[in-house]
């Protein structure tokens, strides 16, 4: 195994210093990133936040129908986002659509646009 200690011969303190302000002044950032990147990390819930982008609400009968899902399974989810404050519930009579929260769009449209053009190199 390769020797694992630091040989750098002098720290660079100044840019250690940056460093650390960097991070603590984006601490609020990085923590939402995380949550929504741990929960889109999950293959069925970042198709459904793809659909929800794509089509801008759905409810989860619509949901379950696009996926093949029963509707507890895709409502688990759809309850996970919510509660990760990732996804939005507007409710029209009995019916619950679900929407993408606009300051995540930001952080996810670049994923939906790869995958959308992987979509297109294959076809």
């Amino acid at each position: 195994m390769a020797n694992e200690t630091c040989i750098r011969l002098q720290a660079d303190i100044e840019q250690i210093k940056s460093c650390r302000e960097k991070l603590k002044a984006n601490s609020k950032s990085f923590l939402q990133l995380g949550q929504v990147l741990a929960l889109t990390g999950n293959e069925v819930r970042l198709k459904i936040l793809f659909l929800l982008e794509e089509e801008k609400e759905l409810c989860p009968c619509d949901l379950s129908d696009i996926l093949g899902m029963s509707i507890p399974a895709v409502s688990q989810h759809l309850r996970k986002l919510k509660d990760g404050n990732i996804i939005e519930a507007r409710k029209k009579g009995q019916t619950i659509f679900y929407s993408l929260r606009n300051e995540h769009l930001k952080v996810l449209r670049p994923f939906f646009k790869i995958i959308n053009q992987q979509n297109l190199t294959t076809v």
